[in-house]
């Protein structure tokens, strides 16, 4: 029997609970692959992640990022979540301004900020691509937002980190009330190789600016919490289709809302194009796991 530790954090979220959670190990250095995924199949979290020494020159630490399933390069919320586990355990130095993740997709850079509301960090997206969609996948696209008033910017296939569809709903109205068929968008995501839909709307709220639901079917889950890989893939696709526009530099997100949460996600866009996505963690559980 082995004894790591083990936390339990709720990331993009300003109050506990709202956002989603994330299981971090920290100890397991010497664990094979088959141990590290069937401790996160144990965990039944979206995603549960490891903490280990880095093994690139230049960065703080390196994480492994793994569904119930298996292991990812890239997500946003374990990203978020396991750097404010590193400051909050001492893995790193806690004073540390601007931290730099080894992972699956390289090396990203993190930055922290302090708030009135508590420590924010942020983590530089992945570049994002827009795919040309295949004929059959974008007809399936076009069936699942059948009769759905959709706004300015059209549906698009976007990859950076992670592979998403992307689609703009005309009201937010629209966006909260809607019911999407997941069967169809779970035969999307196998066919394109994708994680599903995400959709957004622009809003008109005193403390957000855009409204996100995403629905990654390709992974096994029906709607996310909080996202931030879509979110970072989302601000691509607003940025390179207005580049003028009121958006084109940053806003404030809300997600979750629909499955009982109230996740808050920052992001800001720099000139060149470089997507900035952070929010604020929380730690729930920290203890020990003993695991063989």
């Amino acid at each position: 029997m082995e004894t790591v530790r083990y936390l339990q954090l709720d990331v993009f979220a300003e109050q506990a609970g709202g956002g989603n959670p994330l299981g971090v190990v920290i100890g397991a250095e010497h664990w094979t692959d088959a141990t590290l995924q069937r401790f996160a199949r144990w965990t039944g979290l979206v995603e549960t992640t490891f903490l280990l020494p880095p093994t690139q020159a230049g960065a703080s630490y390196r994480v492994r990022i793994f569904t119930p399933q298996r292991e990812i390069a890239f997500a946003g919320h374990p990203t978020i979540g396991s750097a404010h586990a590193a400051l909050e355990t001492g893995f790193v130095n806690a004073d540390s301004d601007q931290l730099v993740q080894e992972c699956g997709a390289g090396l990203l850079t993190i930055h922290r900020a302090q708030t009135e509301k508590g420590r924010v960090l942020s983590v530089q997206a992945p570049r994002a691509r827009a795919l040309e969609p295949d004929v059959l996948h974008a007809k399936l696209v076009r069936a699942i937002l059948d009769r759905t008033p959709l706004g300015a910017l059209p549906p698009g296939f976007v990859e950076g980190g992670r592979r998403w569809w992307i689609a703009e709903f005309a009201e937010e109205s629209i966006l909260r009330q809607w019911q999407p068929d997941h069967a169809a968008i779970a035969r999307l995501a196998k066919a394109s190789d994708s994680l599903g839909l995400c959709a957004f709307a622009r809003c008109h709220q005193p403390d957000y600016e855009i409204a996100v639901r995403a629905f990654p079917a390709g992974v096994g889950i029906v709607e996310d919490p909080a996202s931030g890989a879509a979110n970072g893939l989302i601000a691509a696709w607003i940025a390179a289709g207005e580049p003028t526009g009121p958006l084109a530099r940053g806003y404030r997100v809300s997600q979750g809302r629909e499955i009982g949460h109230d996740a808050r996600i920052g992001i800001r866009i720099e000139a060149d194009g470089t997507v900035w996505v952070g929010g604020m963690t929380h730690t729930i559980v920290d203890g020990q796991a003993y695991w063989r």
